[in-house]
């Protein structure tokens, strides 16, 4: 029998996918449980992930005409009570600050006294907020549209916490706009949602689908929910991204209202879309392997990490000086419109576990300096994204003058990997036993990885999506944009004319 491959990261993802995760958000150093239960510290590691994350989209948002502000953490109660549905979604969830001091109660411990007036809400989500300041600023049609984003926290209390995938606290951005008409928001909203593909696509390398939620998956409160749907290496959905067309329903529960053009009193249309730090779940899922993390060149916090191998205090200084040239001459190549991020890592430890932390943090490209490369000029380069094996050496000019074309290759061939994986996982399902067959594993106490995307009709009814749901665990994560009514029965009921939707088991 073959010896098996030792890995960086036990359990492997086939072993034990969700265990695997929590191992590779430890190994790459990217953030860590908090004492406060449900909650995380992000690493800065994995910080520098988020602030490269909000960097490139924050210059996507201004783009398309969008200004930053801030609007407060703790929201009245009353405030979610405007929007009957609204507050109906999110009670659950909701964190509620009751009193405004401490006290030492008999015994000394701290108590809470000076009970509030009113309940304050920390802040699941900032419609209702942002809406009352809508109200005050939007008098006149010449008032709108309001193209406003905010980056914040946001608190939903999680029974069943997982790093970056469902915290109590996570970080995320929440655009929030008020429009003259219906055409304009409605435009915008579909227009966000294109820019959280073409991030997705283009900077995290994750291929993803776009498309409606069902009305039993949709925000509450909003009158259409569109969302990017990416698919994991364990074959299940992650909902990246929504762009929620809200109506005139928030408008009327905050009273924003204007004057038209033709002198009547009209209750503004708006729309909201966010996304947040489970997008760092989301590509650890989609691209790490058994040996950690594989991070995309145009998100990652390095790009390259120079490895200098000192056999000897005689070759330190040598080997350091021509390391430092290296990084030097690095930093003056630009990717992406920026210098190249390099790490010289001199520190004095054992060089293969110097080497081995790097692959599992995920830097695209490592380097390793020692006494042949500082007499050849060379280097001996790793790409993260392939087999150590395939390791290869290049002058220095040579590397130096072709790493941006090296990270925009590995960028590519993620996405590229990512997208046959997707394709090969995906399927046309017309029969309903063959869709229970497709999403059942072959043991039910081990489940392992199975399932993936299925392309199946919908009758549209509430009554066949929660059967399913309640069967197998499995939901319509989106109506894609492109899907139209067929001929096709639905897979459940048999009623003709169904749309195809995407089903899968979903994070």
């Amino acid at each position: 029998m073959a010896k098996k491959e030792k890995t960086a990261i036990t359990p492997t993802r086939e072993e034990d996918y969700p265990e695997w995760y929590q191992q590779i958000v430890r190994a790459a150093d990217l953030a860590e449980p908090s004492p406060v239960r449900g909650c995380m510290v992000i690493k800065p590691w994995g910080y520098a992930t988020w602030e490269n994350i909000r960097e490139v989209l924050d210059r996507m948002f201004k783009e398309t005409g969008h200004v930053n502000a801030y609007f407060p953490l703790l929201i009245p109660l009353s405030f979610l009570e405007k929007e009957a549905e609204h507050v109906d979604g999110f009670a659950k969830e909701c964190a509620v600050v009751t009193h405004h001091r401490l006290i030492a109660g008999p015994d000394g411990r701290l108590i809470p006294d000076g009970e509030l007036d009113e309940p304050l809400v920390v802040r699941p989500t900032s419609e209702t907020i942002i809406g009352a300041s809508y109200a005050k600023w939007v008098q006149s049609y010449r008032d709108l549209p309001i193209l406003i984003n905010q980056w914040a926290n946001v608190v939903r209390w999680e029974m069943r916490p997982r790093l970056f995938l469902r915290t109590t606290e996570f970080l995320w951005q929440e655009g929030h706009t008020a429009h003259e008409t219906r055409a304009e928001a409605w435009d915008e909203t579909l227009q966000m949602l294109e820019v959280y593909k073409t991030f997705a696509e283009e900077y995290m390398a994750i291929p993803v689908i776009t498309g409606e939620k069902s009305a039993g998956e949709r925000f509450p409160g909003a009158v259409n929910t569109f969302c990017i749907e990416a698919m994991m290496q364990d074959r299940k959905a992650l909902q990246a991204g929504t762009s929620h067309f809200l109506g005139q329903n928030f408008a009327k529960a905050s009273k924003i209202m204007y004057l038209g053009r033709d002198g009547k009193q009209e209750h503004a249309w708006t729309t909201s879309w966010g996304v947040s730090t489970r997008l760092i779940g989301g590509m650890i899922m989609t691209h790490g392997d058994d040996n950690g993390m594989i991070m995309p060149p145009r998100l990652a916090p390095s790009h390259c990490a120079i490895l200098p191998i000192i056999r000897n205090e005689d070759d330190r200084a040598t080997a350091l000086e021509y390391c430092n040239q290296l990084k030097a001459q690095l930093q003056q190549q630009t990717y992406h419109g920026a210098p190249v991020r390099v790490e010289l890592d001199d520190r004095d430890i054992n060089a293969g576990e110097k080497g081995w932390q790097w692959v599992k943090k995920g830097i695209p490209v490592t380097v390793e300096v020692g006494p042949r490369e500082v007499s050849e000029g060379s280097v001996f380069v790793a790409r993260r994204d392939k087999s150590r094996k395939e390791r290869f050496s290049q002058t220095r000019d040579q590397f130096c003058g072709e790493i941006a074309g090296l990270l925009d290759q590995i960028q590519s061939d993620l996405l590229t990997r990512a997208r046959e994986f997707r394709e090969r996982h995906t399927r046309s399902i017309e029969d309903l036993a063959d869709f229970r067959s497709f999403f059942t594993p072959e043991s039910a106490e081990k489940p392992g990885i199975h399932g993936g995307f299925a392309i199946s009709a919908w009758c549209g009814q509430s009554e066949c999506e929660s059967r399913i749901n309640s069967e197998l665990g499995v939901s319509i994560r989106c109506i894609p944009m492109d899907s139209t009514d067929s001929d096709a029965p639905c897979v459940f009921c048999g009623t003709a004319g169904s749309k195809p939707v995407v089903f899968a088991k979903a994070y």
